[in-house]
């Protein structure tokens, strides 16, 4: 299969870094460029080598819906946004696919299959291999500086809405985040999302059940929409 050569547009630098490390995932996929704003792709919207664009629409100064009108017609678009009612418009302009914000991974595959699929060409889930963890430890802003924390010293992950705590043995520390983006960040064969709200590490599981998961004497519980990944998940790890 041919290398597919794709730009991000997103003037979001953690919207961006998401896309990239979907991106990533996918061997076929060659990130050309990540750009922070349509005037920085506009040099190469009409270029030949571009097969892909990921495309924000509401960016200031120019839209992205604007600059998909001046997109070479042999390229594709999946236009990435948080409003849902750019969709129609968005279609209008024959886009592949719309993605709103923020997105999971098995949605951005969706997309790209969609993508490949008018190439005669479709990725498995197989074919998907999640890059390597490259460190054991992440950086979160918490009390006006960046904080460093391991992976294995936290038990569990608490939404509360734009913000997250993270709970480890011996402190929580807060942070202004949403919960998807940090589950992007960890590593998926230690950390495991149980609730809309919830992350636990799977290391540190005391106990189990089909409501809930007990870490250091904390009921987490296990929301209906998860439970039937997340029970799995857990007994395969027991058989480990």
């Amino acid at each position: 299969m041919n290398t597919i050569n794709c730009v991000i547009v997103d003037d979001e630098p953690v919207a961006r870094n998401i896309l990239e490390t979907f991106v990533a995932k996918i061997p076929n996929l060659n990130l050309v460029k990540s750009c922070k704003n349509a005037m920085e792709a506009f040099e190469i919207a009409n270029s030949n080598n571009i097969d892909l664009f990921f495309l924000d629409i509401n960016m200031p100064d120019i839209s992205g819906l604007s600059l998909a009108k001046s997109i070479n017609k042999k390229s594709k678009i999946i236009f990435t946004t948080a409003y849902r009612e750019y969709a129609v418009d968005g279609f209008d302009l024959q886009a592949v696919d719309y993605l709103l914000k923020p997105i999971a991974f098995d949605r951005f595959l969706q997309a790209v299959n969609k993508f490949f699929e008018t190439q005669t060409v479709i990725v498995s889930q197989v074919d998907v291999e999640e890059p390597s963890v490259k460190s054991d430890y992440i950086f979160v802003r918490s009390e006006r500086k960046m904080v460093k924390i391991n992976f294995d010293d936290i038990l569990y992950v608490e939404s509360l809405s734009d913000y997250i705590k993270i709970h480890t043995k011996d402190t929580v520390l807060v942070t202004r985040e949403t919960i998807s983006n940090l589950e992007m960040k960890l590593p998926s064969q230690q950390f495991l999302r149980i609730h809309r709200s919830y992350i636990i590490n799977l290391n540190k599981t005391d106990s189990y059940t089909n409501e809930f998961i007990e870490i250091e004497k904390n009921a987490i519980p296990i929301s209906r929409t998860y439970k039937e990944n997340v029970l799995k998940k857990l007994t395969e790890n027991s058989l480990k």
